[in-house]
């Protein structure tokens, strides 16, 4: 029926969306954590080895220093990407988001007291940034899930764009950061260098403390037996009951909820593609530690014109979060849409594999550098750019797409479960990366085959081209089960989990 214009003018308008109120404080708690946690990033690897391993500069202790610097830096990072898991569990098991978010904040802030305090002593710097990584990996995997909680069907549709905010946020943090830390190392010494994180990390308690009363605070769910370690657990130690046509998960059924059960076949199949990820993880966090130990070797002067100026060894990491900006609108907008329509279609798998070929010629070009270095050159920082350029497009190939991997490939019910399994594999990437410096450090074959450009050739270069080789060749055979693009599958597992749980 057509409505007259007395209907019309006399309708009400449609209730227009509104932030939360909690939202600004969220978003500035976030770009505040992140100054303080890429800032400290930026300097810890070049600090360790001046202040620590290497003070005077020796010549023939500068690999073993190297490596000392670079195992520390990466089990530092492990640890910060393993508790993510830790503090999901905490939060929605015992004691909700908002009390985990705000407690360990303040051992965050603790552990910064220590690494700014004790430049002089390894021990208890060291124990500052064990504190660290507790407290960046324990909030992590709680703030990104309290954006989402202060959110209902009123505004649901300014969901996309609050967290385009928040991602505008971390990257702007790690921005301003990786220019203003190097600067103040350089110029006033590591205590106030270190200082300024931890009076950022305070200021981002404050400001998420100052929000308490603004937040909707989810309560704990208490204990979740149907989780993906306690029902994998199970059926390995029960495998024998495994019944002809089953898949080893099955035997699980007749104990936890059968659905979850078949959430987590879907992670399963999802972690055989990030086994490859781990290759990438593995080298990918070296543009923080090893090549900023490298840049310490190169001219940093830059010269345009009106402006000359040196620019310290860890202000280069800025250009990463800068050409991320640049690269995921651009892959986004242009270059996928451009090969939708044609035989090289930018499929999750497709666009994994061109990564890591990415990654990989990144890493040459990074052994190219030292293999300058190493003869006596001096080469100029803008080398090191165009690898960070091929990188960040790797980035964008690799991490992103594995992200939404994650999320397309698994059930509702197991979306938090992929992302805690995703920063897991960088955690344990970085551990391989400690393990090989640790190994150097100790002397012996590692430290006699993985000397100066070799560490690049030998490890980053054939280690990552293997993992490419090897995904290349089985990426053809990979199983996929959409459930995005097929949103009935999660109603078609439901009727197969009745029928199996009916023969079980």
């Amino acid at each position: 029926m057509t409505q007259s214009p007395e209907t019309v003018a006399t309708a009400p308008a449609a209730k227009k969306s509104r932030f939360p109120k909690a939202v600004p404080y969220i978003i500035g708690n976030e770009a505040a954590e992140r100054f303080s946690y890429y800032g400290l990033r930026s300097i810890l690897a070049t600090f360790l080895v001046a202040q620590f391993f290497n003070p005077h500069k020796i010549a023939d202790l500068a690999e073993k220093a190297t490596a000392q610097a670079n195992e520390k830096t990466h089990l530092f990072v492990a640890l910060s990407y393993f508790m993510p898991l830790l503090g999901g569990l905490a939060a929605d098991w015992f004691f909700g988001k908002y009390r985990v978010i705000l407690w360990i904040s303040l051992v965050y802030c603790l552990g910064n007291v220590f690494t700014s305090s004790f430049t002089n002593n390894l021990s208890l710097f060291s124990m500052g940034l064990v504190l660290i990584a507790v407290g960046a990996g324990g909030i992590k995997s709680c703030v990104s899930a309290n954006v989402g909680d202060q959110f209902d069907k009123s505004n649901q549709d300014l969901l996309s764009k609050v967290y385009g905010w928040f991602y505008f946020s971390i990257n702007a943090g790690s921005m301003v950061s990786t220019m203003l830390i190097p600067w103040a190392y350089a110029n006033f010494g590591p205590a106030i260098a270190f200082g300024i994180p931890g009076v950022l990390m305070l200021l981002a308690t404050i400001i998420f403390f100052s929000g308490r009363k603004m937040y909707v605070k989810v309560p704990p769910g208490g204990v979740n037996k149907n989780n993906f370690v306690f029902i994998s657990i199970y059926a390995l130690f029960n495998a024998g009951k495994k019944q002809k046509g089953q898949s080893l998960l099955d035997v699980a059924k007749g104990k936890f909820d059968p659905e979850k059960v078949e959430g987590i076949k879907a992670v399963w199949r999802v972690m055989f593609v990030f086994f490859f990820a781990l290759g990438f993880w593995a080298v990918w966090d070296q543009n923080l530690s090893e090549w900023v130990l490298q840049l310490e070797n190169m001219d940093r002067t830059v010269n345009l014109g009106f402006v000359k100026f040196t620019m310290y060894p860890g202000q280069v990491q800025t250009f990463n979060p800068v050409f991320l900006l640049l690269f995921i609108p651009l892959f986004s907008y242009w270059i996928y849409p451009k090969l939708e329509n044609t035989r090289f279609k930018a499929t999750p798998l497709r666009r994994f594999g061109a990564g890591l070929i990415l990654t990989a010629l990144s890493f040459v070009i990074i052994a190219m550098i030292q293999n300058n270095i190493d003869a006596g050159g001096h080469p100029s920082f803008w080398w090191q750019v165009l690898a960070y350029v091929v990188l960040s497009a790797a980035e964008v190939l690799v991490s992103i797409t594995g992200l939404e991997y994650a999320y397309t490939h698994s059930p509702k019910s197991m979306k938090s479960t992929m992302t805690a399994v995703w920063l897991m594999v960088v955690a344990v990437g970085n551990l391989i990366t400690a393990w090989v410096n640790g190994k150097i450090t100790e002397g012996g074959y590692f430290a006699k085959h993985l000397a100066g450009a070799n560490y690049y050739w030998y490890f980053d270069v054939c280690f990552i081209l293997a993992f490419t080789v090897v995904f290349l060749i089985v990426s053809p055979y990979i199983k996929e089960r959409n459930y995005i693009e097929n949103p009935d599958q999660d109603t078609a597992d439901h009727n197969k989990i009745v029928a199996d749980t009916d023969n079980l």
